[in-house]
C-alpha cells in the first residue's frame, strides 16, 4: 500500500487522540520491502565509538554543517568563526556521556520525560498496528469513478480530487471505528465512570486554585508538583495488561495548546469525551504488543534515540539550572566591556550572482571585469535571476562575511562562496552600500537582552568544562583518518 494511500488513515488516526502518528509510521515489513539495499561499499564509515554507541561521517558532516549555516538573516555581530571537526566530533562524543550519565542517574522515571517517551511509544506502535490492519484491508478502501461521480452530484462544488479525498477519508474513519470496537472487545475495555467526577475537583484546582501563577491554563509543572500520587493513580479506565490514570489524562491534556483545550472539563460528560479522545492509542498499543511490533529493530532503535534526545536534555537542564540572574551592576558592567556585541552591526549593501560551479564564476568575473553591465551578466548566468539587492550582517553570512567586508562600494568582490539554499555555491557579488558597525549606549530596555546573552555564555561555559569532564572519564575512540577528508566548506 503506497504512503498516499495511507494518507486518510493517518489523517483520520490523527483525529482519535493526541499521539498523532507520523505519515511515515507503517509497518517495519514495508519499510523494509521500500527501501533500496545498501551496498557494502555504501556502509556508513563509523568516526568514533563510546560505549555502544557510535558516531558515522554523515552524522557529522550534518552537525558540522548545523554549525557552519546562520540562522536565516540574523541582523547581528556575532560572525562565525572556522568549524574545528575534530572539536565537533569530540562535543558528539562528550553527548553521547552525558546520555550515559542521564541514565546511571534514573532520569528515565523523571514523571515528565517518562510521560513523553510514552506518548512516543504510544504513537509509533499505534501508527504500525493501524498500517498493518490497513494493509489488510486495502480493497475496503477503493474508490471508485461511481462513487466519485455520486459524491459531486451530491455536492457539484466538489472538483474530482476533493470528492476522492472525502470518500477516502470517510472510508478510513469507518474502518478504524470498526477495528476499534473490535479491539475494545477483545481487550475487554471498561471505563471507570465514578472517578470523572475527581477529575473535575482536580481540573478545577490545578485551573483556578493554584498560587503563584499567571497563567490562565494548567502547565506541566502543576501536573508534575500539584498532583498528589493518589490523585495521579486514578483509574478512569481499564483494559487487559493496562490502564488510563488522571496522570495520563492530564498529561494528555497539557499537550494540548491551552486555545485548543477542550471548554467543559468541568463537567464529567467533557472529562468523558476528553477520555474518548485519548483513549484509541493505548488499546491499539496493546493489540500491537499481542502481534509482537513492540520487539521490532526499527521502532526499538527509533525509541532509544527518543530517550536519548530526552535524557541529553534533562542532563544539560540540571547542569545549568543553577545558574543566577545577574544583578543590575553586572549587567551594566558586562555591556560596558562588551558594547560591540549590542551595537548596530556592520553592514553591506549587496547584489550577487549565483554561479553552478568555480569555472562558471571565473568565467562571470571575467566578462564583468571586461566591462559587461552587472544585471546583463547575472541575467544570463545567474542560478537567481530575479534575486534583488539586499542588507546583510555578520550573522547571516557567517565565515563567509569577512570576505565580503573587504571590499568597497561599486566593486565586485569574487568568486567567494556562499549559502546558497542548504548548500553552499560560488557567487560574485557587488557591494552597493557599506556601513560600520555603530555602538549603543546602554538603556534600560536593553536590559533582557544584555542578561539573556550574559547567561547564555555562563550556560555554555558549564556545559564546556562538563563536556571536557567527562570525555577524562569515559573511554572512547576517535577515528581520525576517517575525518582528514571533512571540509567545512564543501558539506552539502
Amino acid at each position: 500500500m503506497s504512503n498516499r494511500r495511507l494518507l486518510p488513515i493517518m489523517l483520520a488516526i490523527s483525529f482519535f487522540g493526541l499521539w498523532v502518528v507520523s505519515y511515515n509510521c507503517y509497518s517495519a515489513e514495508q519499510q523494509k520491502q521500500e527501501q533500496p539495499v545498501v551496498k557494502e561499499a555504501e556502509q556508513p564509515i563509523v568516526v568514533a565509538k563510546i560505549s555502544d554507541y557510535i558516531i558515522n561521517k554523515k552524522e557529522l558532516e550534518q552537525r558540522v554543517k548545523n554549525e557552519i549555516f546562520p540562522y536565516g538573516y540574523d541582523q547581528s555581530n556575532e560572525q562565525a568563526g572556522i568549524i574545528d571537526v575534530s572539536e565537533t566530533l569530540l562535543e558528539m562524543i562528550a553527548e553521547k556521556a552525558m546520555i550515559m550519565e542521564g541514565r546511571k542517574l534514573g532520569y528515565l522515571q523523571d514523571e515528565e520525560i517518562s510521560a513523553s517517551i510514552d506518548r512516543f511509544k504510544n504513537g509509533r506502535l499505534a501508527g504500525m498496528v493501524w498500517m498493518q490492519y490497513a494493509k489488510s484491508r486495502e480493497d475496503e478502501l477503493n474508490i471508485t469513478q461511481e462513487e466519485i461521480d455520486n459524491q459531486i452530484k451530491a455536492n457539484p462544488k466538489l472538483k474530482p480530487t476533493q470528492a476522492n479525498k472525502l470518500l477516502q477519508n470517510q472510508k478510513a474513519n469507518k474502518l478504524i471505528e470498526k477495528y476499534y470496537g473490535q479491539l475494545c472487545e477483545k481487550f475487554h475495555w471498561k471505563k471507570q465512570s465514578e472517578n470523572f467526577s475527581k477529575v473535575v475537583q482536580v481540573h478545577d484546582r490545578l485551573l483556578n486554585q493554584s498560587k503563584n501563577r499567571k497563567q490562565w491554563w494548567i502547565l506541566n509543572d502543576q501536573v508534575k508538583d500539584e498532583v498528589t500520587p493518589e490523585e495521579k493513580d486514578i483509574v478512569l479506565a481499564t483494559y487487559d495488561g493496562g490502564k488510563i490514570t488522571l496522570k495520563d489524562w492530564l498529561y494528555a491534556l497539557v499537550q494540548f495548546s491551552p486555545p485548543n483545550r477542550p471548554k467543559d472539563l468541568n463537567t464529567e460528560k467533557g472529562v468523558e469525551a476528553f477520555l474518548d479522545r485519548i483513549s484509541k492509542a493505548p488499546v491499539l498499543v496493546a493489540e500491537a504488543k499481542s502481534l509482537g511490533l513492540d520487539k521490532d529493530k526499527d521502532y526499538l532503535k527509533q525509541l532509544r534515540d527518543r530517550e536519548d534526545m530526552n535524557l541529553l536534555g534533562k542532563v544539560m537542564t540540571e547542569k545549568v539550572k543553577d545558574v543566577n540572574e545577574p544583578t543590575e551592576e553586572q549587567i551594566v558592567q558586562y555591556f560596558e566591556k562588551n558594547e560591540e556585541k549590542f551595537g548596530t552591526p556592520k553592514t553591506l549593501k549587496i547584489d550577487q550572482i549565483w554561479c553552478e560551479n568555480l569555472e562558471i564564476a571565473n568565467k562571470v568575473k571575467s566578462e564583468l571585469d571586461g566591462g559587461k553591465d552587472f544585471d546583463a551578466v547575472k541575467s544570463e548566468y545567474s542560478l537567481q535571476k530575479q534575486s534583488k539587492p539586499f542588507n546583510c550582517y555578520p550573522g547571516s553570512e557567517g565565515i563567509f562575511f569577512a570576505d565580503l567586508w573587504k571590499g568597497e562600494p561599486n566593486q565586485i568582490v569574487g568568486p567567494t562562496k556562499g549559502f546558497y539554499g542548504e548548500g553552499i555555491k560560488w557567487r560574485i557579488v557587488k557591494i552597493l552600500e557599506k556601513k560600520p558597525a555603530e555602538i549603543k549606549e546602554y538603556s534600560a530596555n536593553m536590559k533582557d537582552g544584555v542578561k539573556g546573552k550574559m547567561m547564555s555564555e555562563q550556560k555554555e561555559a558549564i556545559l564546556a568544562d562538563y563536556r571536557k569532564e567527562l570525555l577524562k572519564n569515559y573511554s572512547y575512540e576517535v577515528y581520525a583518518d576517517k575525518i582528514r577528508d571533512i571540509d567545512p566548506l564543501k558539506v552539502q
